[in-house]
């Protein structure tokens, strides 16, 4: 059967949490077809290579089935069988990957219990950052099982099968080679590089305002693992919080959105990341962080706007109750009213007064939806306090009155 196209699709899939298949068989299995982090029992001897991992498991494995495999180093691979069109088997295998953060704590354990040279911590420690850390792995068996569906014509045609602490290899006879082979230190800078450069993606694609490629990029960003610099999960989880923050303040500061909107943003995320109880609701909190910037680069950008119409601009989002007319802002900004509306007409698009009324009327939207204040209030909170001219100016821009408006959010049906 031919699925080349699908095993590439689904290869694209998988580079979001930085995992691929690879295809081993009995007589293809060069170094170029092995993972580039290969397996940590490698610490150990060579004979724990995944070309002899494969030798040990190809017999047990069946077809139609997907195995899952934890080998006893916290970490997973996943593994099933396929034959091609000449009727030739040959495994496809996905890992390692890891679903905990691994602590220096944790790795003192494994090497305790494995007997780990004190030489090897430290490469130990780097393998595991650079192994994909994936919290929840449903979305990844989602991709494998749709995958085997189609192959073999369905989710009733195959079934799974776990191997909990599975050793390919002895390693109480392999312990006396421990210590002679590790990561290679330009695996560890290219691992670094790699990270850093999926954080300058992300920050390019926020500075846009790219939703949909920040969300990917920031999906690839959460699979490597970052140093823990505290055995409490939740304060890690803070910090990571406290650094993607940063991340964004730059990323949007680069997308000329004005400060102030910057640190509002910013700041009322500090808060949140304070009060953050559980990893599950900072996890949520750094999707909603990465969605928050991009938008805010969406809605504030003032990338290709002049000097002067930055000014305006920003005047009218500081404070829509004040001022907001043609004349005293050209006087604020010593400038000829006339040139102003004419140069902001030309840059925006829209003249200064269907602008501001754009913008208060976004805003009366927003506290219809978001509080229960008298229309009149919003009326006033929105810069326009004459509730009469409030009204025929939202029903312009929104269709339908204030009070129409709020009735439909009461009774959507």
């Amino acid at each position: 059967m031919n699925y080349q196209a699908e095993l590439n699709f689904v290869r694209e899939l998988l580079k979001t949490y930085r995992l691929t298949i690879h295809l081993f068989d009995e007589e293809t299995t060069p170094d170029m077809l092995l993972p580039e982090r290969g397996w940590i029992g490698e610490f150990l001897t060579k004979d724990a290579s995944l070309i002899n991992v494969y030798k040990q498991f190809k017999n047990q494995c069946k077809p139609n089935i997907v195995y899952q495999i934890d080998d006893g180093f916290l970490c997973h691979h996943i593994v099933f069988l396929l034959t091609n069109e000449t009727g030739n088997n040959f495994l496809a295998y996905i890992g390692p990957y890891t679903q905990e953060p691994i602590s220096k704590q944790t790795i003192t354990k494994l090497s305790e219990k494995y007997r780990f040279s004190p030489e090897l911590f430290s490469k130990i420690e780097a393998y595991y950052q650079e192994t994909p850390y994936l919290p929840d792995e449903t979305h990844l068996l989602s991709i494998i099982y749709t995958f085997c569906s189609h192959i073999w014509g369905g989710m009733d045609k195959f079934t799974t099968k776990q191997f909990h602490d599975f050793y390919p290899i002895n390693f109480d006879s392999a312990l006396k080679h421990f210590g002679k082979e590790g990561i290679d230190a330009i695996s560890d800078i290219l691992y670094v590089e790699e990270r850093y450069d999926t954080e300058r993606q992300l920050i390019q694609a926020v500075s846009t305002g790219q939703i949909p490629k920040a969300e990917l990029l920031f999906a690839t960003l959460t699979k490597y693992q970052f140093e823990s610099r505290s055995t409490n999960a939740l304060r890690n989880t803070k910090n990571y919080l406290i650094i993607l923050n940063t991340l964004l303040r730059v990323a949007v500061r680069n997308g000329d959105v004005p400060p102030f909107h910057i640190d509002k943003l910013s700041s009322a995320y500090a808060h949140k990341i304070e009060a953050t109880t559980s990893t599950a609701a900072g996890s949520a909190l750094m999707k909603e962080m990465v969605r928050k910037y991009c938008l805010l680069v969406k809605n504030h950008s003032m990338k290709g706007y002049s000097l002067l119409i930055r000014k305006v601009l920003t005047q009218i989002d500081y404070d829509l109750t004040a001022d907001l007319g043609l004349k005293n802002l050209a006087t604020q900004l010593n400038v000829n009213p006339s040139y102003l509306s004419t140069l902001f007409k030309k840059e925006t698009g829209s003249t200064l007064t269907e602008y501001v009324n754009q913008k208060r009327i976004e805003h009366a939207v927003f506290l219809l939806n978001s509080s229960s204040l008298q229309i009149q209030m919003i009326a006033q909170y929105s810069g326009i306090p004459d509730v009469n001219y409030f009204t025929k100016t939202f029903k312009k821009i929104i269709g339908i009155t204030p009070k129409e408006y709020r009735d439909r959010i009461s009774n959507p049906f």
